[in-house]
């Protein structure tokens, strides 16, 4: 337990469901699987929130005091696979994200929110989905995955706070369709390659037309490809239940270089950096992965795809919309708002970057908006 800027901080280790043989190197992970969080308690038990993401550390999410200072007890959770997606299943994420709302449900509060932040919010309208009515028996790659309603305690409220819509669909738009050769990081197609300034910026719409068509091409080759691969290594004589493959250039969104494409605030480029420097460098969205991941967060067949699940659900929905954030841009959130539909309060963050760096007027005003709607609810 630790004491930061006047409010306490606890350690939470939860007890989970045990997932597949080496979903973790960790033989103490695999036979007593746990997942940690960072909680900070309110003075009133009515409200608490869960802020997660897939696979980003959240212990230290920026939200967690002040919003616990503001009368809400914050609990930022990992999964399992904190820090490493490369064996992430989303059907196993929901399951760990259940097991912190029952931990909050067991501590007396009353009323518990989910806050999808960033990857997050995906996360938590799969999750809900789920909970408010359980449909899924297998994963993608066609795996049992033994969800039960006991272990997915719906919530009262979502709020989605700098939210892109889902793992499967940043990956759609950030691949780089230019790839001649998946055994190549190098080779391009000059006529769909982003970076060859003969195409732009600024990018002509007919171009940008069939660069989206052969971004999903490429997208439905690897995936065809992966559950080819799938089958194969599972029918060999001493097959084995998955495979790990790389997948290189997986940030070339025309929207890093082009600003005037889907605009807001935001300046030309990444919230991680260079456009160029991200696309080709060691470490992306989806770049190590294996074949069963990759069906259940990248691919197409993803059951996490954030909009189709929070139009699945009824809880009450607040959406916090940053105008200068380089990732999300505004057709996302209005992916978000159609899905919601009479449910949904929005409200515009202006000038908000994605993390609200260096920005602690509109993190103020981000706690303030989640509060005044979460006194709203009944």
């Amino acid at each position: 337990m630790t004491i930061e800027s006047g409010v306490t901080k606890a350690l939470v280790a939860i007890d989970v469901q045990p997932g597949a043989a080496m979903e973790t190197q960790s033989g103490i992970a695999n036979l007593r699987p746990r997942i940690y969080g960072a909680f900070v308690p309110a003075q009133s038990r009515r409200s608490a929130a869960i802020v997660m993401h897939p696979a980003s550390n959240f212990m230290g999410h920026y939200l967690l005091e002040p919003l616990a200072r503001a009368g809400i007890a914050t609990l930022g959770l990992n999964s399992r696979y904190a820090g490493n997606d490369s064996q992430l299943l989303m059907e196993r994420v929901i399951e760990d994200l259940g097991a912190g709302v029952q931990w909050l449900r067991a501590a007396g509060y009353e009323r518990v929110l989910l806050v999808g932040n960033s990857g997050g919010a995906a996360l938590c309208a799969f999750y809900q989905a789920q909970a408010e009515r359980l449909t899924v028996t297998r994963t993608p790659a066609g795996d049992p995955i033994a969800l039960v309603p006991a272990d997915l305690p719906p919530a009262d409220g979502i709020v989605l706070t700098a939210a892109h819509p889902g793992r499967s669909r940043f990956f759609a738009e950030w691949l780089d369709p230019s790839v001649v050769d998946e055994r190549d990081p190098w080779a391009a197609d000059p006529a769909l390659d982003m970076f060859d300034p003969r195409n732009g910026p600024p990018f002509d719409r007919g171009w940008l037309a069939r660069y989206r068509a052969a971004q999903r091409a490429r997208n439905d080759r690897i995936e065809k490809w992966a559950r080819g691969q799938l089958a194969h290594v599972r029918a060999l004589p001493h097959g084995v239940n998955d495979m790990a493959f790389v997948i290189y250039r997986t940030g070339a969104d025309p929207r890093h270089l082009d600003p005037t494409i889907d605009p807001n605030d935001r300046p030309a480029g990444t919230i991680w950096g260079d456009p160029r420097q991200l696309n080709y460098g060691a470490n992306n969205i989806g770049r190590y992965t294996t074949l069963t991941a990759y069906l259940s967060q990248w691919s197409g067949s993803s059951q996490a795809d954030g909009p189709a699940n929070l139009a699945r659900t009824r809880c009450p929905v607040l959406a916090i919309e940053h105008t200068a954030d380089a990732s999300v841009v505004p057709s996302m959130n209005a992916l978000w708002a159609e899905a919601a539909g009479v449910r949904l309060a929005r409200h515009e963050l202006k000038g908000a970057t994605h993390y609200l760096a260096g920005q602690p007027e509109l993190l103020a005003e981000t706690v303030g908006v989640i509060t005044a709607w979460a006194d709203r609810l009944a």
